[in-house]
């Protein structure tokens, strides 16, 4: 078994996420049986958190309750919830069986921008492919080209092509940080910290 003893970041990651004008936190049982039997309602939990997080939105004090204010909520809040949705599935789906930690996302609220933060633990071959994925993004000179790639590569079946990632940073402009170490609780498994920054000023 590979256990790795180092700690790798990339992109926009902080290892300290406070002064949050809001935030909310949601955790969900390491059962793998209890993953499988809940799938419907972790669609409900990312749901939930873009109604939430909807209600904060600032939107234009001269024009509350107007057509345009609502609009403009109502893109947040699926934003979010797309958002929400696709990292908490992916942390789900690659969380390891055997780990007692359980999964979590966050979500908080700053003035001009919301982070999403999940955690989960990982075998470590499986997050040694998830971070070699991560320095491919971040090395590509062309995402657009890197997006064809992906998509050929899920349609091919040519292994984990997480679309999921690239849509996000092409459709709603977000900024991702990763964060690989091991986990405090449970050193053979690789906790991995994902936090995604989504601008209320340019995404909408």
């Amino acid at each position: 078994m590979i256990v790795s003893s180092s700690t790798d970041q990339f992109g926009r990651f902080t290892t300290c996420l406070d002064n949050s004008r809001e935030y909310l936190t949601i955790c969900f049982s390491p059962s793998a049986s209890a993953r499988q039997q809940r799938w419907r309602n972790y669609g409900l939990s990312a749901d939930f958190l873009g109604d939430y997080f909807a209600t904060f939105f600032p939107g234009n004090p001269q024009k509350s309750g107007s057509a345009e204010e609502l609009m403009q909520r109502d893109r947040v809040k699926s934003a979010i919830s797309y958002i929400a949705n696709e990292l908490l599935e992916n942390a789900i789906k690659y969380h390891a069986d055997r780990a007692q930690e359980p999964i979590s996302i966050s979500l908080f609220l700053y003035k001009d921008y919301i982070v999403f933060q999940s955690l989960n633990l990982v075998e470590p071959l499986p997050a040694e492919q998830f971070k070699r994925f991560v320095q491919g993004l971040l090395g590509a000179a062309d995402r657009d080209i890197l997006f064809a790639q992906q998509l050929e590569k899920a349609a091919t079946g040519q292994g984990e092509s997480h679309m999921g990632f690239l849509t996000m940073m092409c459709d709603y402009g977000v900024e991702f940080g990763w964060g690989f170490e091991p986990s405090p609780e449970q050193p053979e498994f690789v906790q991995v910290d994902v936090q995604a920054y989504l601008s209320l000023k340019t995404a909408f």
